[in-house]
């Protein structure tokens, strides 16, 4: 099977019901890399946060492996299977994303950065990296054959599994500058997975991507439609656009308080157009995703003074949270935004 039909498509979104949740990063990790390492799986957090999500009515994540992982092939399955256990006896099944274009080039496998202080994502780690990315653009294949059996292991591996709903081949291709030199990589990706066709449905996002040809690929590919919205103003149009390409839409990544995509917003929205939906973080942690994107900008300064978070040391804080729901001790960022979080899932079950 090449493509899931609009019909089969059609029934497997009415099976599986009204999917909600958040982009997972436990709060002790800075990356995907530091989530699943042998030396920083962190078991007790990622519990104590998928407990959390449970209580507040969450019945799905959204979560990013790396391709660095599969160097050490047997404790990333051991570490893996863990986090797919802990989900599933918590009725917590997952989206799993396989390359990422976003954020810090020159991933390496090891022990990992240190946050710096206040600063939004300063050490998520591009998957492949913008590097190869381009050597593959310009036919400089030697990484192609483990990237390949990076993505058709993985697929293989859990091609049937009930804890996994649906793959996400590559996540925002062509962002952070790299624009369509990531066609390639994207190409090969769609079809490696293809060869594997696992029983779960394959995705990569349509808003969100970057480039006429990426998009329009993503979109011949895509069993379900996913894409990315932070822009209060742009929800309902994005939807109602969408719409019209006939298959289930999913929104894989939303929710900034600064534009608007607050959850009493957008909720009823995604609800009454039965589009499921995952904001982008949960507990505000190493990744500092509750401070605003503009703090990227500050990147270089916090380098040249090397102003870097302690292990043991608190998160900071902005006054209006961007992203993130909950602080590491499980209180909310906004007590009145959880229990309406709560009560309109509650409702809506």
């Amino acid at each position: 099977m090449d493509k899931w039909s609009i019909e089969s498509i059609s029934n497997w979104h009415e099976d599986i019901g009204w999917l909600v949740g958040a982009n997972f990063l436990p709060s002790s990790a800075i990356n995907q890399l530091e989530m699943f390492q042998q030396e920083t799986y962190d078991e007790k957090t990622i519990a104590r946060e998928l407990d959390w999500a449970k209580q507040l009515g969450f019945n799905s994540m959204r979560v990013y492996l790396h391709d660095l992982l599969w160097e050490d092939k047997k404790s990333f399955i051991n570490n893996f299977n863990s986090f797919l256990d802990c989900c599933f006896e918590k009725n917590i099944r997952l989206l799993v994303v396989l390359f990422d274009d976003c954020h810090r080039p020159n991933p390496q496998s090891g022990i990992q950065p240190l946050p710096l202080r206040g600063l939004h994502n300063s050490g998520w780690a591009q998957s492949p990296g913008h590097k190869i990315v381009n050597d593959i653009n310009q036919n400089m294949n030697s990484e192609i054959p483990r990237l390949k059996l990076f993505v058709q292991d993985v697929l293989d591996l859990y091609r049937n599994d009930e804890r996994i709903f649906m793959w996400d081949i590559y996540n925002e291709p062509g962002q952070f500058g790299i624009g369509d030199n990531s066609l390639k990589l994207l190409t090969h990706a769609w079809d490696w997975a293809k060869e594997v066709r696992p029983s779960q449905p394959l995705t990569s996002c349509l808003e969100g991507s970057v480039g006429k040809e990426i998009i329009s690929l993503n979109k011949k590919n895509s069993d379900v439609i996913t894409f990315h919205t932070y822009e209060s103003v742009k929800l309902e149009s994005t939807i109602s656009e969408l719409k019209e390409i006939g298959r289930p839409l999913m929104c894989t990544e939303y929710m900034a308080r600064e534009f608007g995509t607050t959850f009493e917003f957008s909720l009823p929205i995604f609800k009454k157009n039965n589009v499921s939906c995952f904001n982008w973080g949960f507990v505000a942690g190493k990744s500092q995703t509750h401070f605003g994107w503009e703090t990227i900008m500050k990147i270089q300064e916090l380098m040249d003074a090397k102003d870097y978070l302690k292990e043991d040391e608190q998160i900071p804080e902005p006054e209006l949270w961007f992203h993130d729901i909950y602080r590491k001790d499980g209180t909310p960022f906004d007590a009145k935004e959880t229990d309406f979080i709560k009560n309109f899932l509650k409702s809506n079950a």
